[in-house]
């Protein structure tokens, strides 16, 4: 009788096991994807709002309709895209979080371009690939030169399957937009390595706006987000920020950064 009361409760305690450990992987694979995409179902799921992995949402139904991963067709769209792009379509949408004009259609697609982010933790400087995403960086220095990021806060900080500080969003709530649209760019092949700096989306085509994302440890994503630049200066930055944490709001490795990350100013510099 003992031995069938202990084997009982052996067995009991596999079936425990079995569901914490079940129970774990679908709480990392909604984490990964809440980050990854921006995908609102993903986000919402984990308690967080927005674009991105991260979304861009900018009312909160843009924000929060996207699926959690990018959908095939935003990928259809980008790879149509021949680069250097030389005509942008930039598609009104939602709310802006600060009045800024659309960009312009026809981007500058000779020049070469350098963006300083002038953070509250120090500089972080990127050289932007207009060469593989035109309109891309034709959208993010036409944001810059509107002071647009001025003032605000890096939103979103993950330290756990994917590790990335998202910024962008003057309302600081992941579900920002500058009023405006866009296809994905320079997808085939994309890798999201240390020092990427990409776009967040909410999965759903054109839904690229102001948010970004700046990976500082390489990152196992879906080639599902524009890269558009390379921090040539500033991963100590970042690196400094990730050690100090999150505050896990979104659940555990993913929230807002306790290290307060205020984006003073983004200049933008013809190389």
């Amino acid at each position: 009788m003992a031995g069938k009361k202990e084997r009982q409760r052996k067995l009991a305690r596999e079936r425990h096991q079995r569901q914490q450990q079940r129970r774990a992987q679908h709480q990392h694979k909604v984490r990964v994807r809440a980050m990854v995409t921006g995908g609102v179902c993903a986000v919402v799921a984990v308690g967080a709002g927005g674009y991105f992995l991260f979304g861009t949402g900018g009312s909160k139904s843009a924000a929060a309709s996207p699926t959690a991963s990018a959908s095939a067709s935003a990928s259809a769209t980008a790879s149509a895209v021949a680069e250097p792009a030389h005509h942008c379509t930039y598609t009104p949408s939602g709310t802006a979080a600060r009045k800024v004009s659309l960009p312009p259609a026809t981007p500058d697609w000779t020049a070469t371009y350098q963006a300083t982010i002038a953070t509250n933790r120090g500089n972080i400087v990127i050289n932007l690939l207009n060469s593989k995403a035109t309109c891309t960086v034709n959208s993010f220095v036409h944001l810059a030169e509107q002071k647009y990021f001025a003032g605000t806060d890096c939103h979103r900080l993950t330290t756990s399957g994917i590790y990335v500080l998202q910024c962008g969003d003057p309302t600081g709530t992941g579900q920002g937009t500058p009023g405006y649209g866009f296809a994905n760019e320079n997808l085939k092949g994309a890798k999201y390595t240390t020092g990427t700096v990409a776009m967040a989306n909410t999965g759903q085509p054109n839904s690229n706006g102001s948010q970004f994302f700046l990976v500082y440890k390489n990152s196992p994503l879906p080639a599902d987000y524009t890269p558009f630049g390379t921090i040539t200066q500033g991963l100590p930055v970042l690196d400094a920020v990730a050690k100090a944490g999150s505050d896990n709001s979104n659940g555990s490795g993913d929230g807002h950064p306790k290290e307060k990350v205020v984006i003073r100013s983004v200049t933008i510099k013809q190389t």
